[in-house]
């Protein structure tokens, strides 16, 4: 009851009556032609609905004039793409006609409650009315002016339920189909792990950029040595404009504009990651066998940022200690290992580790079918990588 009073007021009531009326548009044009058959029209636009745009066409009318808040949304229960499938274009056919239906039946109920209220009014001005076309009796002076509130709070009432009426069958002639929505499901799983993978790129490529400027700036202070405050300003710069290259690359994504951004680092581009390490105090052994040039992309920038991410661990947590890193290329997989001295305060740890950084790791191999440990191994720390390369290209 509360919104059949509301109803006069709320801009949907004539939105959707709006809508109610385009049909009536191509029969008015019709009646021009032949006003003995206005059921002709009816007959004309069935075909129509078998045209794939025609489904879209209809689904956003429907959702800018009948649900205008899912309009602003983005989402709704009403579809607004072509049709993909036969059984699309049926509910499309019968969707035209079910309108064209209710659109008759809303345009009779608007002229006969208008005739209504304007017959009222004459009588109740004193117009004289002899052959009423609306009213079946032409009542009393009086009665007439008491009466003439009650045609237009009718039409509101019916134009609300029809409007009501036309959405609920709009919802289930062009709803989304079951095909329809799990291709949105797919979709937003494809941007949430996009979107992940960004974060995971930010936090590896910030995170250690900002590790090798603060351990970097420390020891410069701490040394006292103007030939190795060069060195460490040196490194700062370098790692910070890597940083700035892999950031722009991230932000161009996320934009999905400008122009094509730059390839993700891979595990070619090591040197670098050893350099900015040994240049903030790590003494760095390093052991690459095999061709890194020929691994598959996604393993080699996956393996590049394993590396960077703990090599970042190494400055954060332990400071500039010696750090042994193995990299073996073979015909069936990579192989990637980092070991440094455990810290005093994590001897008892358990394997694992819950850290972001380290949960990056083990997530980004078993993206590409691979296994990665992390964690205390013969008294020392310890991060190891296994990726397969088959079926990978």
């Amino acid at each position: 009851m509360n919104r059949l009073i509301r109803a006069p007021l709320q801009p949907l009531t004539y939105s959707r009556w709006l809508h109610l009326c385009v049909p009536m548009l191509l029969v008015a044009l019709w009646g021009f032609i032949d006003p003995r058959h206005l059921w002709v029209p009816a007959l004309v636009i069935a075909p129509l609905g078998l045209l794939p745009r025609v489904r879209m066409a209809e689904g956003l009318q429907a959702r800018f004039l009948l649900t205008p808040d899912e309009w602003s949304s983005g989402e709704g229960a009403i579809s607004a793409s072509s049709s993909k499938r036969w059984g699309d274009r049926w509910r499309t056919v019968l969707w035209l006609e079910v309108r064209m239906l209710l659109a008759a039946a809303a345009m009779f109920a608007t002229v006969v409650l208008a005739m209504a209220t304007v017959e009222l009014l004459a009588v109740a001005l004193g117009f004289p009315l002899e052959n009423a076309e609306v009213l079946p009796v032409v009542p009393p002076r009086w009665l007439a002016a008491v009466l003439v509130p009650l045609p237009p709070l009718a039409l509101v009432t019916v134009v609300h339920l029809m409007g009501d009426l036309v959405t609920l069958v709009a919802v289930r002639l062009l709803g989304p189909s079951t095909a329809d929505r799990l291709s949105v499901l797919e979709e937003r799983t494809e941007q949430l792990l996009e979107r992940t993978r960004i974060a995971r790129e930010l936090h590896d490529t910030i995170g250690h950029a900002l590790t090798v400027a603060v351990v970097q700036a420390g020891a410069a202070r701490a040394a006292g040595d103007p030939a190795f405050t060069k060195r460490a300003l040196d490194a700062i710069e370098e790692t910070g404009r890597a940083a700035l290259e892999d950031l722009e690359r991230v932000l161009v994504l996320l934009r999905h504009a400008g122009p094509r951004p730059s390839q993700r680092p891979t595990l070619a581009d090591a040197g670098r990651l050893l350099e900015s390490t040994r240049a903030s105090g790590a003494e760095v052994d390093a052991e690459l066998d095999g061709s890194l040039d020929s691994l598959p992309g996604p393993v080699s920038q996956e393996a590049y940022r394993i590396l960077q991410e703990a090599l970042t661990n190494v400055l954060r947590h332990c400071g500039p200690v010696p750090v042994r890193v193995r990299v073996d290329v073979t015909k069936k997989g990579l192989e990637l290992e980092v070991t440094n001295p455990l810290p005093a305060d994590m001897e008892e740890a358990g394997p694992g580790g819950s850290g972001s950084g380290l949960r990056g790791i083990r997530q980004r191999a078993a993206l590409l079918g691979g296994t990665a440990d992390t964690g205390p191994h013969a008294g020392r720390w310890r991060v190891r990588a296994r990726l397969p390369l088959k079926g990978i290209g």
